[in-house]
């Protein structure tokens, strides 16, 4: 035998070393190609809600698969026209205000903060941590190109109605590469996957709407400007838990220190009030048979895929937090471990 040759060991040992390198160029090949990977999956998403809505069409007007599925497609293209005219026609007005005065009220904070020490460190802290990170430069470049922001909704709208028209093509391409002695427990996975996200969507809409009527009336009865596009704002950040209505709060509270201390006052009763409510009640009554995710891992999760994927990754932080945490439950603790966990999210 040639001594040149490797043994059983080194054979192994290269092998090994081969994978564990395909694995880390897997992996950085899917860094670099975050942003494309984040809006597939919410084309994804976008897929499910229409195929919601076509089951819903289904069962109230009785209607066959394929004319329910394009009735759903047609609604969701008519919910983006009405939210365009909502921002462009209905409340330009109100929207060219909040645009005006946010940057001056984001300032006019910083330099309050900056009076007492205590608060300049913070002042100094966040400017440098927004600065330094991934999310600050997508959204630097995101308000340089509107064209980009068109183009990346354009995908994700053409990708899930693509999705939706026969998503089984998709599902069977994507487990035929996969071992067939694991085929029935991944089909298994994707299965639960997609009934918890159908239900999370559901229970997000409730929180969304909820939260946003209530913060619009209590704004407008507070006497904050902008008040209805400040609700609409507000329901749409319930999209991104804790991150989101906070970054929400933050211009109503700005736009309401134009009208003085007394309406900022009022501002804020408005939030913690619709919070409490919403936290104590709302939230328990619609999510407790959807997926119970621990707060702090819900948390950390969320800044954790906004550092990696971006402003776009945070949008779907959530939504991606669910399927992970559904995959977990799936694969690894029932199929894995044996654990009984049941066919669906609790």
């Amino acid at each position: 035998m040639s001594r040149l040759s490797p043994d059983d060991a080194d054979a192994r040992f290269i092998r090994r070393l081969f994978l564990v390198a395909l694995v880390f160029a897997l992996l950085a090949a899917l860094y670099v190609a975050g942003n494309l990977l984040i809006l597939s999956f919410g084309s994804m998403l976008g897929a499910i809600v229409i195929h919601a809505i076509a089951e819903g069409y289904g069962r109230a007007i009785r209607v066959p698969p394929k004319p329910a599925l394009g009735l759903a497609i047609v609604t969701v293209l008519a919910l983006i026209a009405f939210l365009g005219w909502l921002f462009g026609v209905a409340f330009r007005e109100q929207v060219n205000l909040f645009v005006t005065r946010l940057p001056a009220t984001i300032a006019d904070l910083g330099d309050y903060m900056s009076q007492t020490p205590v608060g300049a460190k913070i002042a100094d802290a966040v400017r440098s941590a927004y600065a330094g990170s991934r999310i600050a430069q997508d959204i630097g470049g995101l308000a340089q190109g509107l064209g980009e922001i068109l183009l990346n909704a354009l995908l994700v709208l053409a990708g899930a109605i693509f999705f939706a028209v026969d998503p089984r093509v998709y599902e069977r391409g994507f487990l035929l590469l996969m071992p067939r002695s694991k085929r029935a427990a991944i089909d298994d996975a994707l299965s639960d996957v997609a009934s918890t996200l159908r239900l999370w969507l559901r229970a997000q809409l409730i929180q969304m709407t909820t939260m946003g009527v209530l913060v619009g009336l209590g704004l407008w009865i507070a006497g904050v400007p902008s008040a209805a596009a400040l609700g609409l704002l507000t329901g749409l950040s319930e999209f991104i838990p804790y991150i989101g209505p906070l970054a929400a709060m933050l211009p109503a509270l700005g736009l309401a220190a134009t009208q003085g201390p007394a309406t900022i006052a009022w501002a804020l009763t408005v939030f913690a009030i619709v919070r409490l409510v919403q936290t104590n009640f709302i939230t328990p009554f619609v999510t407790s048979r959807v997926i119970a995710i621990p707060p702090a891992v819900t948390l950390f999760a969320i800044l954790a895929i906004g550092a990696v994927f971006g402003i776009f990754g945070l949008f779907f932080s959530a939504a991606l937090l669910v399927v992970i945490f559904t995959l977990v439950r799936s694969l690894y603790l029932r199929e894995t471990l044996g654990e009984d966990i049941g066919e669906s999210a609790p």
